[in-house]
């Protein structure tokens, strides 16, 4: 237990300096004292539940603490992603709405819709994240009426804090697969029914990873991970690039339809990052071949992050949220789907005014997942791969998730969340406005240089209602026309 080490050789050498200063001589107090001193602290860092870092490395720990006087944890993260475009205030605020805004969630074929908050939690896996981590990730969505995404199976740690869940599934089909690793619907269907379980996605790509699986190091499968996923324990788990389900649009489409039929019409929608225009093109053709769309689509960013990727893949492949959303809103309105369709962004969300800016380049709601990491002790050691997370969120060693305090940790999702809540909310009425709805793409500004600052309605093309299917732009037309309902190519 190398983390205790100092505690224990600071511990030992109190107790000699002690009772040499009884023994030998008074001076020996000048040493027992701020030994003793030290003890009685790293005994507090041992109990206390609010520094995960601390239980785990006492009196070590503040070292984090003072290199973060030296240099913030978050400064870097937040200054870094301030280049995407300011809301303008207006010359006539509107008082605060004592009601948050929500998103109902449902489309014609959807038989429960769902009213989804501002902002959510994006999917996280148990077992990429720890036991202590998933159950404070529930705990604080039940505590604010929010939603708490997951993938990689259903877990008790998902089911037991009484949050609202939206299950998401990957190409692995994790929790409802059967040995071979294809999709196996009858186990889907029963977890889906669970009260808990208030809509189903299906994963197409990860932001930080589009186009590659991803990989669970067989160390952290334990026997819940492994009965969770449907998988051996203590195997490496890979997950493939690309789904069994499905080769084309159109299948695609049918896919997602029989995945309503088969939670009970509970809404469903899909995961991707952006890549093709064209292709997502073909899809919305296959929606509008096959009368069925889904019932929300997540666009998520390039910029999200992961602890499992490739750097270039990271670094270099999808595109930023931004552009993936305006994509995405594009081609629904033009293709006249976006009434049917509601669109979640997720990607270094982690404010009130990146929540406002989504709303206005075309998302209904956000999800985060960095910034939940954080809200429950994620201090980016960079270390999940590991399973030697030092703050117990991203290991399944038990001796080190015992570090996260649920009760504690689940109070400052909470927290987070509601504070970030309030604050888009705030924004949006200095903006003028009590509804997102009413939200312009006028609002938006980015400054491109020193001298030239642009609003949003200018800066991209936005699509009226139908236009793709009445006479598509002449920078749509090509895209437009390529676009296959039957092959992805």
């Amino acid at each position: 237990m190398r983390r205790f080490l100092l505690l224990v050789s600071v511990t030992l050498a109190a107790a000699g300096a002690l009772v040499l200063s009884l023994a030998v001589s008074p001076w020996w107090w000048c040493a027992a004292g701020p030994l003793l001193a030290l003890t009685a602290l790293g005994a507090w860092d041992l109990v206390q539940t609010r520094h995960s870092v601390l239980r785990n490395y006492p009196l070590l720990g503040h070292l984090r603490f003072l290199m973060e006087k030296l240099r913030p944890e978050m400064q870097q993260y937040f200054v870094e992603r301030n280049y995407d475009g300011r809301p303008l205030p207006s010359m006539r605020p509107v008082k605060v709405p004592e009601d948050v805004p929500t998103v109902r969630v449902g489309g014609p074929d959807c038989t429960a819709p769902y009213d989804m908050a501002l902002l959510n939690v994006s999917a996280m896996s148990f077992g990429s994240l720890s036991s202590h981590a998933i159950l404070a990730l529930n705990r604080g969505a039940a505590l604010g009426g929010f939603a708490h995404h997951t993938e990689g199976g259903l877990s008790e740690y998902h089911l037991r804090g009484g949050g609202d869940l939206i299950w998401e599934i990957g190409t692995g089909y994790f929790g409802c697969r059967i040995p071979e690793g294809r999709f196996d619907g009858r186990e889907f269907a029963d977890k889906a029914a669970l009260p808990e379980v208030k809509c189903v996605s299906l994963k197409l790509s990860q932001g930080a990873k589009p186009g590659i699986g991803g990989v669970l190091p067989g160390a952290k499968v334990n026997a819940e991970i492994a009965r969770a996923r449907d998988v051996p324990e203590g195997e490496t788990v890979v997950s493939p690039p690309y789904h069994q389900v499905f080769t084309t649009p159109r299948e695609l489409v049918k896919f997602l339809a029989l995945m309503r039929e088969l939670a009970g019409g509970k809404p469903t929608g899909f995961k991707l990052c952006v890549g093709s225009r064209r292709q997502f093109l073909a899809v919305c053709k296959a929606m509008l071949a096959e009368g069925v769309t889904p019932d929300f689509i997540v666009v998520d960013g390039a910029e999200g992050g992961t602890g499992a990727a490739p750097l270039e893949f990271a670094d270099h492949l999808g595109m930023p949220l931004t552009e993936g959303l305006i994509t995405v809103r594009n081609a629904l309105v033009g293709t006249g789907l976006k009434d049917r369709v509601r669109i979640g962004a997720s990607g270094k969300v982690a404010t009130g005014s990146d929540i406002v800016k989504r709303l206005i380049q075309g998302a209904d709601y956000t999800n985060a997942a960095r910034a939940m990491m954080f809200a429950v002790g994620c201090i980016q050691a960079q270390r999940c791969h590991t399973n030697t997370c030092p703050v117990g969120v991203t290991t399944q060693d038990p001796r080190r998730v015992r570090a996260l305090d649920v009760a504690d940790k689940s109070a400052r999702v909470h927290r987070f969340q509601r504070a970030t809540v309030k604050s888009a909310v705030q924004i949006m009425a200095a903006m003028g406005v009590s509804d997102p709805a009413d939200l312009t793409t006028g609002m938006l500004v980015r400054r491109l240089d020193p001298t030239t600052v642009t609003p949003y309605a200018e800066l991209y093309e936005w699509l009226a209602p139908g236009e793709l299917l009445r006479q598509p732009p002449a920078s749509w037309d090509a895209d437009w026309r390529a676009a296959d309902p039957d092959s992805f190519a």
